[in-house]
Protein backbone atom coordinates (compact mmCIF):
# COMPACT_ATOMS: atom_id res chain seq x y z
CA UNK A 1 0.00 0.00 0.00
CA UNK A 2 1.39 3.44 -1.15
CA UNK A 3 0.79 6.84 0.72
CA UNK A 4 -1.61 8.96 -0.69
CA UNK A 5 -1.89 13.04 -0.34
CA UNK A 6 -3.10 14.58 2.83
CA UNK A 7 -5.91 15.94 1.08
CA UNK A 8 -7.80 12.65 1.09
CA UNK A 9 -7.74 12.40 4.59
CA UNK A 10 -10.50 13.04 7.05
CA UNK A 11 -11.18 12.95 10.54
CA UNK A 12 -14.08 10.65 11.39
CA UNK A 13 -15.96 9.92 14.20
CA UNK A 14 -13.69 9.78 17.20
CA UNK A 15 -10.61 11.02 15.82
CA UNK A 16 -10.76 8.49 13.50
CA UNK A 17 -8.19 8.71 10.35
CA UNK A 18 -10.24 8.40 6.95
CA UNK A 19 -9.36 7.95 3.14
CA UNK A 20 -11.56 8.16 0.48
CA UNK A 21 -11.66 5.37 -1.17
CA UNK A 22 -12.87 2.90 -3.89
CA UNK A 23 -12.66 -0.85 -3.06
CA UNK A 24 -14.14 -2.50 -6.40
CA UNK A 25 -12.60 -1.47 -9.93
CA UNK A 26 -12.66 -3.69 -12.85
CA UNK A 27 -10.16 -3.49 -15.73
CA UNK A 28 -9.32 -4.88 -19.09
CA UNK A 29 -7.76 -8.11 -17.39
CA UNK A 30 -11.35 -9.20 -16.72
CA UNK A 31 -14.33 -8.16 -18.26
CA UNK A 32 -13.81 -4.41 -17.53
CA UNK A 33 -12.21 -2.32 -20.83
CA UNK A 34 -10.17 0.04 -18.87
CA UNK A 35 -6.84 -0.27 -18.35
CA UNK A 36 -4.86 -0.30 -14.86
CA UNK A 37 -3.39 3.06 -16.47
CA UNK A 38 -7.04 4.16 -16.86
CA UNK A 39 -8.08 3.57 -13.37
CA UNK A 40 -5.55 5.28 -11.89
CA UNK A 41 -6.01 8.35 -13.36
CA UNK A 42 -9.58 8.43 -12.92
CA UNK A 43 -8.99 7.79 -9.42
CA UNK A 44 -6.41 10.56 -8.79
CA UNK A 45 -8.99 13.39 -11.46
CA UNK A 46 -11.77 11.81 -8.82
CA UNK A 47 -9.62 13.07 -5.45
CA UNK A 48 -9.79 8.97 -4.64
CA UNK A 49 -6.81 8.26 -2.47
CA UNK A 50 -6.87 4.61 -2.48
CA UNK A 51 -8.40 1.89 -4.72
CA UNK A 52 -8.44 -1.82 -5.17
CA UNK A 53 -8.39 -3.13 -8.88
CA UNK A 54 -10.73 -6.31 -8.22
CA UNK A 55 -10.71 -8.18 -11.54
CA UNK A 56 -12.86 -11.20 -11.93
CA UNK A 57 -11.51 -14.46 -10.60
CA UNK A 58 -7.92 -12.85 -11.30
CA UNK A 59 -5.10 -11.03 -9.62
CA UNK A 60 -3.10 -9.61 -13.26
CA UNK A 61 -3.79 -6.37 -12.47
CA UNK A 62 -2.21 -5.66 -8.92
CA UNK A 63 1.27 -5.28 -9.67
CA UNK A 64 0.67 -2.94 -12.56
CA UNK A 65 -1.67 -0.86 -10.01
CA UNK A 66 0.58 -1.00 -7.19
CA UNK A 67 3.23 0.43 -9.45
CA UNK A 68 1.06 3.20 -11.23
CA UNK A 69 -0.62 4.62 -7.91
CA UNK A 70 3.03 4.82 -6.34
CA UNK A 71 3.75 7.21 -9.73
CA UNK A 72 0.46 9.02 -8.22
CA UNK A 73 0.37 9.79 -4.92
CA UNK A 74 -2.49 7.35 -4.74
CA UNK A 75 -2.66 3.64 -2.32
CA UNK A 76 -3.50 0.17 -3.49
CA UNK A 77 -4.47 -2.54 -2.00
CA UNK A 78 -4.51 -6.29 -4.17
CA UNK A 79 -7.84 -7.38 -4.73
CA UNK A 80 -9.78 -9.90 -6.70
CA UNK A 81 -13.58 -10.25 -6.97
CA UNK A 82 -14.22 -14.01 -7.21
CA UNK A 83 -17.61 -15.32 -9.29
CA UNK A 84 -19.08 -17.67 -6.18
CA UNK A 85 -22.54 -19.30 -6.48
CA UNK A 86 -24.70 -20.49 -4.13
CA UNK A 87 -27.36 -22.84 -5.30
CA UNK A 88 -27.63 -21.24 -8.72
CA UNK A 89 -27.44 -17.67 -7.00
CA UNK A 90 -24.65 -15.19 -8.41
CA UNK A 91 -22.93 -14.25 -4.71
CA UNK A 92 -19.66 -12.20 -5.53
CA UNK A 93 -16.69 -12.39 -2.93
CA UNK A 94 -14.28 -9.55 -2.91
CA UNK A 95 -11.06 -10.40 -1.57
CA UNK A 96 -8.01 -7.81 -0.04
CA UNK A 97 -4.76 -8.55 0.47
CA UNK A 98 -4.16 -11.95 -0.38
CA UNK A 99 -0.88 -13.01 -1.62
CA UNK A 100 -0.70 -14.24 -5.09
CA UNK A 101 2.15 -16.26 -4.41
CA UNK A 102 1.10 -18.51 -1.60
CA UNK A 103 0.60 -21.99 -2.68
CA UNK A 104 -2.62 -22.46 -1.39
CA UNK A 105 -4.29 -19.37 -2.68
CA UNK A 106 -2.40 -19.79 -6.18
CA UNK A 107 -3.71 -23.18 -6.65
CA UNK A 108 -7.21 -21.88 -6.22
CA UNK A 109 -6.37 -18.90 -8.78
CA UNK A 110 -5.21 -22.21 -11.06
CA UNK A 111 -8.79 -23.74 -10.60
CA UNK A 112 -10.42 -20.59 -11.41
CA UNK A 113 -8.32 -20.19 -14.49
CA UNK A 114 -8.99 -23.79 -16.14
CA UNK A 115 -12.22 -24.20 -14.82
CA UNK A 116 -13.12 -20.88 -17.07
CA UNK A 117 -12.21 -22.98 -19.85
CA UNK A 118 -14.91 -25.96 -19.08
CA UNK A 119 -17.00 -23.58 -18.76
CA UNK A 120 -16.39 -21.57 -21.75
CA UNK A 121 -16.55 -25.21 -23.79
CA UNK A 122 -20.14 -26.22 -22.06
CA UNK A 123 -21.72 -22.60 -22.84
CA UNK A 124 -20.15 -23.02 -26.83
CA UNK A 125 -22.02 -26.13 -26.43
CA UNK A 126 -25.67 -24.60 -25.33
CA UNK A 127 -25.18 -21.67 -27.73
CA UNK A 128 -24.92 -23.98 -30.95
CA UNK A 129 -27.92 -26.06 -29.70
CA UNK A 130 -29.79 -22.28 -30.34
CA UNK A 131 -28.76 -21.56 -33.23
CA UNK A 132 -25.59 -19.73 -32.47
CA UNK A 133 -21.86 -20.62 -33.77
CA UNK A 134 -19.18 -19.11 -31.82
CA UNK A 135 -16.07 -20.71 -31.13
CA UNK A 136 -13.36 -20.56 -28.52
CA UNK A 137 -10.52 -18.97 -30.84
CA UNK A 138 -13.13 -16.28 -31.62
CA UNK A 139 -13.93 -15.88 -27.78
CA UNK A 140 -10.02 -15.90 -26.73
CA UNK A 141 -8.84 -12.77 -28.89
CA UNK A 142 -11.42 -10.29 -26.14
CA UNK A 143 -8.92 -11.14 -23.57
CA UNK A 144 -6.18 -8.83 -22.55
CA UNK A 145 -4.17 -11.65 -21.21
CA UNK A 146 -3.23 -15.41 -21.62
CA UNK A 147 -3.98 -16.07 -18.15
CA UNK A 148 -6.83 -14.39 -17.88
CA UNK A 149 -10.15 -16.32 -16.97
CA UNK A 150 -12.23 -16.58 -19.83
CA UNK A 151 -15.24 -14.57 -18.94
CA UNK A 152 -18.92 -14.73 -20.02
CA UNK A 153 -18.19 -10.81 -21.09
CA UNK A 154 -15.96 -12.64 -23.36
CA UNK A 155 -18.30 -14.41 -24.92
CA UNK A 156 -20.83 -12.31 -25.69
CA UNK A 157 -18.89 -9.17 -26.88
CA UNK A 158 -17.63 -11.92 -29.52
CA UNK A 159 -21.54 -13.07 -30.39
CA UNK A 160 -22.27 -9.63 -30.27
CA UNK A 161 -19.57 -8.74 -33.09
CA UNK A 162 -20.76 -11.37 -34.50
CA UNK A 163 -24.21 -10.18 -35.00
CA UNK A 164 -26.47 -12.18 -33.15
CA UNK A 165 -27.50 -9.60 -30.65
CA UNK A 166 -27.74 -5.66 -30.67
CA UNK A 167 -24.70 -5.59 -27.88
CA UNK A 168 -22.73 -7.57 -25.63
CA UNK A 169 -25.30 -6.48 -22.28
CA UNK A 170 -28.37 -7.02 -24.08
CA UNK A 171 -26.85 -10.83 -25.26
CA UNK A 172 -25.65 -11.57 -21.98
CA UNK A 173 -29.21 -11.21 -20.54
CA UNK A 174 -30.62 -13.10 -22.97
CA UNK A 175 -28.46 -15.95 -23.38
CA UNK A 176 -26.14 -16.38 -20.15
CA UNK A 177 -27.97 -14.94 -17.32
CA UNK A 178 -28.51 -17.47 -14.55
CA UNK A 179 -31.81 -19.70 -16.03
CA UNK A 180 -31.43 -18.44 -19.63
CA UNK A 181 -30.65 -21.13 -22.18
CA UNK A 182 -26.84 -21.05 -22.41
CA UNK A 183 -25.90 -20.20 -18.70
CA UNK A 184 -23.28 -22.19 -16.82
CA UNK A 185 -21.88 -22.30 -13.59
CA UNK A 186 -19.36 -25.27 -14.17
CA UNK A 187 -16.45 -24.87 -11.88
CA UNK A 188 -17.95 -21.56 -9.89
CA UNK A 189 -16.90 -22.00 -6.29
CA UNK A 190 -19.26 -21.93 -3.93
CA UNK A 191 -19.01 -18.50 -1.59
CA UNK A 192 -17.92 -20.40 1.49
CA UNK A 193 -14.88 -21.89 -0.69
CA UNK A 194 -13.98 -18.38 -2.08
CA UNK A 195 -13.76 -16.37 1.29
CA UNK A 196 -11.41 -19.51 3.29
CA UNK A 197 -9.25 -19.47 -0.14
CA UNK A 198 -8.64 -16.02 0.30
CA UNK A 199 -8.00 -16.28 4.01
CA UNK A 200 -5.57 -19.12 3.25
CA UNK A 201 -3.89 -16.53 1.17
CA UNK A 202 -3.52 -13.80 4.07
CA UNK A 203 -6.15 -11.70 2.60
CA UNK A 204 -9.65 -10.91 3.66
CA UNK A 205 -13.02 -10.68 2.19
CA UNK A 206 -16.15 -8.65 1.70
CA UNK A 207 -19.67 -9.48 0.77
CA UNK A 208 -20.16 -7.52 -2.84
CA UNK A 209 -23.08 -5.66 -3.30
CA UNK A 210 -25.92 -7.48 -1.75
CA UNK A 211 -28.43 -5.58 -2.56
CA UNK A 212 -28.01 -7.35 -6.24
CA UNK A 213 -28.04 -10.84 -4.73
CA UNK A 214 -31.37 -12.41 -5.99
CA UNK A 215 -32.01 -13.92 -2.14
CA UNK A 216 -34.52 -13.24 0.07
CA UNK A 217 -33.31 -11.59 3.11
CA UNK A 218 -33.79 -14.31 5.54
CA UNK A 219 -31.92 -16.25 3.17
CA UNK A 220 -29.02 -13.93 3.05
CA UNK A 221 -28.86 -13.46 6.65
CA UNK A 222 -28.08 -16.75 6.68
CA UNK A 223 -25.34 -17.07 4.47
CA UNK A 224 -23.72 -14.21 5.98
CA UNK A 225 -23.36 -16.00 9.22
CA UNK A 226 -22.32 -18.61 7.53
CA UNK A 227 -19.65 -16.78 5.79
CA UNK A 228 -19.00 -15.05 9.21
CA UNK A 229 -18.47 -18.62 10.92
CA UNK A 230 -15.38 -19.02 7.77
CA UNK A 231 -14.08 -15.52 8.08
CA UNK A 232 -16.03 -12.81 5.92
CA UNK A 233 -14.87 -9.68 7.03
CA UNK A 234 -17.26 -7.32 5.51
CA UNK A 235 -20.07 -6.22 3.70
CA UNK A 236 -19.93 -3.95 0.76
CA UNK A 237 -22.92 -1.71 1.91
CA UNK A 238 -21.33 1.63 0.42
CA UNK A 239 -22.38 0.50 -3.65
CA UNK A 240 -23.42 2.61 -6.83
CA UNK A 241 -26.84 0.79 -7.40
CA UNK A 242 -27.75 0.56 -3.83
CA UNK A 243 -30.56 3.03 -2.75
CA UNK A 244 -30.41 4.85 0.08
CA UNK A 245 -32.43 2.85 2.30
CA UNK A 246 -29.93 -0.42 1.02
CA UNK A 247 -26.86 1.49 1.58
CA UNK A 248 -28.44 2.07 5.40
CA UNK A 249 -29.89 -1.51 6.01
CA UNK A 250 -26.74 -3.07 4.83
CA UNK A 251 -24.41 -1.16 7.28
CA UNK A 252 -27.24 -1.92 10.26
CA UNK A 253 -26.40 -5.80 9.31
CA UNK A 254 -22.55 -5.15 9.14
CA UNK A 255 -23.16 -3.90 12.95
CA UNK A 256 -25.40 -6.41 14.05
CA UNK A 257 -22.98 -9.05 12.81
CA UNK A 258 -19.35 -7.13 13.69
CA UNK A 259 -18.42 -6.77 10.25
CA UNK A 260 -16.58 -4.02 8.68
CA UNK A 261 -18.25 -1.96 5.99
CA UNK A 262 -16.83 -1.60 2.32
CA UNK A 263 -17.58 0.23 -0.36
CA UNK A 264 -17.09 0.61 -4.31
CA UNK A 265 -18.31 1.67 -8.00
CA UNK A 266 -17.73 -1.56 -9.57
CA UNK A 267 -16.61 0.61 -12.53
CA UNK A 268 -15.54 -1.73 -15.73
CA UNK A 269 -15.57 1.31 -18.39
CA UNK A 270 -15.49 5.11 -18.47
CA UNK A 271 -18.52 6.76 -19.21
CA UNK A 272 -20.33 4.53 -17.63
CA UNK A 273 -23.14 4.87 -14.78
CA UNK A 274 -20.36 3.46 -12.69
CA UNK A 275 -17.42 6.13 -12.04
CA UNK A 276 -14.41 5.54 -9.44
CA UNK A 277 -15.44 7.10 -6.52
CA UNK A 278 -18.79 7.58 -6.64
CA UNK A 279 -20.42 6.70 -4.43
CA UNK A 280 -18.67 8.42 -2.10
CA UNK A 281 -16.99 6.14 0.42
CA UNK A 282 -14.30 6.88 3.35
CA UNK A 283 -12.29 4.23 4.61
CA UNK A 284 -10.99 3.84 8.70
CA UNK A 285 -7.14 3.62 7.92
CA UNK A 286 -6.95 0.87 10.41
CA UNK A 287 -9.58 -1.04 8.13
CA UNK A 288 -7.13 0.26 5.19
CA UNK A 289 -4.16 -1.53 6.84
CA UNK A 290 -5.75 -4.55 7.33
CA UNK A 291 -7.19 -5.14 3.90
CA UNK A 292 -3.75 -4.67 2.56
CA UNK A 293 -2.45 -7.70 5.18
Amino acid sequence: MRQGSEQNKNRGRGGKTLIRADLHIHTYYSDGLMSPADAVAEAKNNAVGLISVTDHDCMLACKETESLCAGAGLRSVNGIEVSAYENGVKIHILGYGADADNSDFKQFLDELYLSSFARAEDIIAKLRRNGIEISLDEILKYRKHDRAPVHTMHISRACAEKGYCGNAFAFYEKYLASGRCAFSDIGRPSPSRAVEAVAAGGGVCSLAHPGRIAMSKSRLLELIGKLKDRGLYGIEAVYTTHTVTETAYYKETAAAFGLEITGGSDTHFADGRHKIGSPAFYLDEAVAKRLNN
